[in-house]
């Protein structure tokens, strides 16, 4: 390759031993870089370009300094692949573990990774790691569940991968922080549960309580195709679970015009959001376990811990009409 389609690929960017491959001499190098042509990013890393760098160029300055077989991985390989919408202050490359990159990279930061010939993606540019092993390094990173169970779901509902290929990678892995979670987690998700909110909903109020299981992430089709979050069809009830952006402008007429149609058509529609779910989820259980009993459910609300108050519900304030 010569040094115009290196240059173009790497969006400007350079290092001294790729300089040197296109025949360019230290002296050379050093020239270009005191004559204002070339400025030094980092030790051995040159920009070709004038302005602020791109954050592709940036990547790529981090990976040329990390040196060979470096790439770009963790929230820096998110935010390329569009896991994330947000890359964060710090540029996170993966070098390879039998070697040790010498001193601080300013901006900075490098992993180490004996697999990462395995883990590596073979084509995408700036150099990156397969988003399925892109997922795991940021779980086994992450502080708490919730961050874990976060990074699992935005993978799937953004359609970059799927619960099989998540089990797969992680089966290829020895050590991983939440592994239990993980494979756990998987199973729930490959049946539709989509946001850790959905989440929540079907381990801390419809598994934990014993209420009948409900169609998850189900197409409803009419004038307009409608995505039900939770549907308990044989009953005529519906659980919608929104975030914020649920809740405002625009999100909030499709909403009521989707509860609508429901109503129309006999079904009661439940709508809760993460206070509900994650501050109350009893509570909300015992309110589904109302409506759910007056369109004919025969169940018993079973209680998910000692005086859980959906196991009693005369002992809860929660109500509601079906």
């Amino acid at each position: 390759m010569d040094l115009e389609e290196l240059l173009e690929q790497q969006h400007g960017l350079i290092s001294r031993a790729q300089a040197h491959a296109c025949g360019l001499t230290d002296r050379r190098v050093e020239w270009m870089v005191e004559s204002g042509r070339w400025r030094r990013i980092h030790l051995g890393v040159y920009a070709t370009i004038t302005g602020p760098l791109s954050f592709e160029a940036r990547v790529w300055a981090a990976i040329l300094r990390a040196g060979r077989g470096a790439v770009a991985s963790h929230s820096t390989a998110a935010f390329l692949d569009g896991l994330c919408d947000d890359p964060g202050a710090v540029i996170h490359v993966t070098a390879p573990g039998e070697r040790h990159v010498r001193g601080k990279i300013d901006g900075v930061r490098v992993h180490y990774a004996w697999r990462l010939p395995l883990t590596r993606h073979p084509s995408k540019s700036p150099p990156r790691t397969r988003i399925d092993d892109t997922v795991l390094d940021l779980v086994d990173m992450a502080s708490h569940p919730r961050e874990a169970e976060g990074w699992i779901t935005a993978a799937c509902q953004r359609r970059l991968t799927t619960p099989h290929r998540l089990a797969d990678a992680l089966g290829r892995r020895k050590k991983i922080r939440w592994r239990g979670m993980i494979e756990a987690m998987l199973v729930d998700v490959a049946e539709g549960a989509q946001s850790p909110l959905e989440l929540r909903h079907l381990r801390r109020v419809e598994r934990a309580h014993g209420l009948p299981a409900g169609c998850r992430q189900r197409r409803a089709s009419g004038q307009r195709v409608v995505w039900i979050d939770v549907d308990y069809d044989a009953y005529g009830v519906r659980v919608e679970l929104d975030g914020r952006i649920g809740h405002t402008g625009e999100g909030r007429f499709r909403d009521r015009q989707r509860d609508n149609r429901a109503t129309v058509d006999g079904h009661a529609t439940l709508r809760y959001g993460h206070g509900d779910v994650f501050g109350d989820p009893c509570g909300v259980a015992a309110e589904q376990a109302r409506v759910l009993r007056a369109r004919g459910w025969t169940g018993v609300v079973r209680a998910c811990r000692a005086g859980c108050p959906a196991a009693h519900p005369c002992d809860h304030r929660r109500s509601t009409t079906p």
